[in-house]
């Protein structure tokens, strides 16, 4: 009996032992957890303030783009403006910068193409055995100061108006008064033509009149024409940038 309850008491007292041993190392893992846990919390919260900063820096910078932006705009510096728009909505996607310079910008580029356009024609005044005004675009296609061909539209004081094309080398194929086809807008037309009877390279559009006045609604005209240096080709004058105003008439007798 005795040798039995002092078998009870020491299985008992293993028991105690082991779950005492069982709770300091279970005290022992979370004490070593905790300080993970902590690094976790405030790696994720250092990330976060990084984030925000950068978002911050982000704004500022889209927003020091368009104040600059709209001073331009105010100073009616456009290209200039375009420029820095271009800049804004490359670099800052998604900000309220971008966002507003958006508004603007489909606005400014068709500006800036007008202004490419417009800039493609020389409006000249001379005098030339007597007053002519003049207009004038190079060809696009065939391109190069060698091979590109000059429309001209010219009154002048002494002479009927014309327009004609008037190109290097040895001029054009034309017999008497031929057959020019043109596509205005892609869309074909068939007009006459002669050469001049005094020899220079240039070819004369008959109805001067009809032509000029149509000039404001093409954008691109295209001509077939035969050149005595290089035969068939084709013409490309890209005249969307004409300006009727700057086209002057001849002062009344």
């Amino acid at each position: 009996m005795t040798r039995l309850r002092q078998s009870s008491y020491t299985f008992r007292m293993n028991q105690l032992k082991l779950s005492h041993a069982l709770l300091c190392l279970a005290t022992m893992m979370l004490a070593a957890a905790l300080p993970i846990s902590g690094c976790s919390q405030k790696s994720a919260s250092s990330t976060a303030q990084s984030v925000a900063a950068q978002m911050a820096a982000t704004q500022t910078a889209a927003n020091n783009e368009l104040t600059l932006y709209q001073q331009l705009l105010a100073q009616q510096k456009r290209p200039q403006a375009l420029l820095i728009a271009k800049d804004i909505i490359q670099k800052y996607p998604g900000t309220p910068a971008a966002a507003q310079v958006q508004k603007t910008l489909p606005e400014l580029e068709a500006e800036a193409e007008h202004d490419k356009l417009a800039a493609l024609w020389l409006y000249q005044t001379e005098d030339q055995d007597g007053l002519q005004y003049t207009a004038g675009i190079y060809s696009s296609q065939p391109s190069g100061l060698d091979n590109r061909v000059e429309l001209i539209l010219r009154p002048h004081v002494g002479w009927p108006q014309s327009v004609y094309l008037y190109g290097n080398g040895q001029g054009f194929v034309c017999q008497k008064v031929c057959s020019l086809v043109m596509r205005m807008d892609g869309n074909r037309e068939v007009w006459k033509a002669y050469l001049p009877e005094t020899g220079e390279p240039a070819m004369f559009i008959k109805d001067d009149k009809r032509f000029i006045a149509m000039l404001p609604k093409i954008k691109v005209i295209e001509m077939d024409v035969v050149t005595k240096d290089n035969g068939p080709e084709t013409l490309t004058f890209e005249v969307g940038g004409y300006d009727p105003s700057k086209f002057l008439s001849l002062p009344k007798n």
